[in-house]
Formats: C-alpha cells, structure tokens, sequence
C-alpha cells in the first residue's frame, strides 16, 4: 500500500509537526507532501522525513518569511499534487491540506487541527492584529478570507474521514462543515526521566508573546499578587509593552530551550495558562512534569486539565482577566497540599505519543476496511426477460 501524507507547510517544529512525526512512526515509508519546506535537515531528520515534495509556492520571493500574503494562491498550490499513485492519503490540515485532490478508489483521511480559524471564528481578531481592518486593504482581506471560506466548505467534503485533535475542534468541524470527526488527542511526548526536586517560588507563563495567548492578563494579576513571584518564558512582538507593564514581582527569561522550559515548569508551583486553544499542547507538557495548571475553562484546556476527582491535576478561571486570574491563584494556594505530582503525571500519560499511534493506527484501519467493503464490485441479478410473441 502506498502512502502519501499531506502537510500544509514547513518552516518551524510546532505541535502540526509533532504529528506529523508520529504519522511518520506509523507510516515510514510514506511521502511526505508539503506546499513549502524551509526546515533544517536536523528538523527534517528529526521528524522523519528526508525532503518533501513541495508546490510552487517553494519558489516564490519571501515564502520563507511571509508566506501568508500567498494565502489566495494556496488552495490551487495544494491541488496541484498528483496523489494519483497512492492508496492512502493522509492530510495533517490546519489551513488547506485537506483539499488535495483524490479519486473513488483512494482512501484520505484527515487529521484536522482545525478548520482555519483566521477564516473563520477568528476573522475579525486576524485582521485587526494584522492591520486589515480598516480601508482598501481591509476590503480586499474581507474578499480573500470570504473566497477561503467558500473553498474551504466545499473541500470538506473530500476526505472520506475526519479526526479531530480535540472535542471542541470537533464541534468547530461539524458546525463548519456538517461533518462528524473522531477525536484523537494528539501526541504528548512525555520526559522519561522525572524531576522530584523541590518547588521553586515561581509561577510560571510560557508562550509567545502575542496579544491572543492573554499573556498581559496574567501579568497584571500578578500585580494583585505583589508576595507572588511570576516568570514569563517566550518573545514575540508584545514582550517590550509586557515589561513595561509589569510589576517587580514579574520576571522574564525570553525564549528558553526545550530542556530549560521543563526545568522551568518542574520547578513551578503552577504554571498558567490564560488561552482558548484548539487542544493546548503545553499544558499537557506542564502536567508531564508533576506541575498544577491553572487554565481559561474553554477549549482544549477543559479536556486536558482534570479539576476533580483522585487524578485532579488544575484548575479553571471563567475569564481571561487579571482578578479572576488572581482569584484562581489564591484558591489554589489554599489547596496547593493537595495537589500531587502523581496525579499530574498520570493525566498527561493519557495524551502520549504511543496511544495516539494505536488510536490513529485503529481509525484508519477501520476505515480502510470500509472503503475497501465500498468498493468491491457486486453482481447484479438480473430478471430474466420472457420472449413476446
């Protein structure tokens, strides 16, 4: 069986490449398609991939940097694939994946992070952001994303299946495009090695510094907290305001590497998380390491943070604000004794990369074996015709 897996691009390692990494464990003789791949040969060996075939965006001036000015030019990009010599295609689809072309006899499924959110529930937060909210420029956006969208519905119904990467991605889908998705959490690669060292005096943030991460409303809760010590971790384009703003409780360390970010969070009373993510791949990471989460109770967030029972491993605030957030902080320094590292660790074993392989494994099979039910030829009987006459 020949495999072929489509991912919209590459140019940095996120959560969409972590997946795509396992998909590689799972399929490793499988092509790896792409509409530009700008990673280092280290990333690429990484994931498990040696080149992708790219569209001819890859050739296209500033593609590397600014690759979003060539949104409208993505949907034909990605339909230029011939995927014609593969049994299976599997798209990894955050943007326009999923639409690659394929016939009656190939099976696609596709492995949605989510329909593309600047297209829809997050339109109006992606033109402001970006500065096309107002004059020609914000007309000509509007007409853009309004095209993406139309594309975007009739491509849906393409794959012959849909998995989700969370519940609520899933309830996006099927209000987007009235299809029903499985869910499969995506993968979680846990420490093998666990730190059971003492706590700091930290609290901590980690994340790019961009307005809709709700970084600002942490630190300014923290200005309520004036005995509480918070760490930020990450850059991006808000760090400069942030330091302004923040009190000398608040300290910030910029980007840190993967070995120190974990070090960051194992040391941490709590680590916060003010974000309504599709899933939310760095709260599992916090729970991986034995620490409390503290997290807005929308999105992936209320299916990876468990706020009851024997395993509970967080707590939720209502809104992304600086006195609901300092509310949380306060009730959960009153129960930080019963919080344990255990119970954390626990939570975060039920996203690893091993179950999301079997579970992956299980769907597309079962689908395969659906598709390959579908497409057997069947024998018609026909009735046999009396002569007249």
């Amino acid at each position: 069986m020949r495999v072929a897996i489509v991912h919209d691009w590459l140019y940095v390692v996120g959560g969409a490449e972590r997946v795509l990494e396992q998909l590689l464990r799972i399929y490793p003789d499988a092509d790896v398609f792409a509409l530009f791949d700008f990673l280092p040969e280290a990333d690429r060996a990484r994931i498990g991939y040696a080149k992708a075939r790219t569209s001819f965006l890859q050739k296209m001036p500033f593609a590397r940097t600014r690759h979003r000015v060539y949104l409208p030019l993505m949907p034909i990009a990605i339909e230029q694939f011939d995927l014609s010599a593969y049994d299976l295609i599997v798209s990894s689809s955050y943007a326009v994946a999923k639409g690659v072309l394929t016939g009656p006899d190939q099976l696609h499924v596709s492995y949605v992070h989510s329909p593309m959110r600047y297209a829809w529930d997050l339109q109006h937060t992606y033109l402001r952001e970006s500065g096309c909210d107002t004059g020609l420029k914000g007309v000509l956006a509007r007409v853009v994303l309004h095209r993406m969208r139309l594309w975007d519905v009739r491509t849906a119904s393409g794959p012959n299946a849909i998995a989700a990467n969370s519940a609520f991605v899933a309830r996006r889908i099927r209000k987007v495009y009235g299809r029903t998705a499985e869910v499969i959490h995506p993968p979680i690669t846990l420490s093998s090695q666990h730190y059971d060292g003492p706590r700091g005096n930290h609290f901590l943030v980690a994340s790019r510094l961009v307005p809709y991460k709700n970084v600002e409303a942490v630190v300014r809760a923290f200005a309520l907290l004036p005995d509480l010590q918070l760490v930020v971790a990450g850059s991006g384009p808000d760090a400069a305001r942030l330091r302004e703003i923040a009190g000398p409780n608040v300290s910030f360390v910029g980007f840190v590497s993967d070995e120190g970010l974990r070090q960051l969070m194992a040391t941490a009373r709590a680590f916060i998380f003010a974000a309504e993510e599709d899933f939310g791949i760095i709260v599992v990471e916090a729970s991986a390491e034995g620490t409390p989460v503290l997290a807005l109770g929308r999105g992936g967030a209320r299916e990876t943070v468990q706020v009851r029972g024997p395993q509970r491993s967080g707590m939720f605030f209502d809104r992304p604000e600086p006195e609901p957030i300092a509310d949380c902080v306060r009730g959960f320094i009153q129960q930080e004794q019963n919080f344990t590292r255990e119970a954390c660790r626990a939570q975060a074993d039920l996203f690893s990369a091993e179950l999301f392989r079997k579970r992956f494994s299980r769907f597309v099979d079962e689908q395969m074996a659906l598709h390959r039910a579908a497409c057997e030829p069947r024998t018609r009987v026909l009735p046999r015709l009396e002569a007249v006459g």
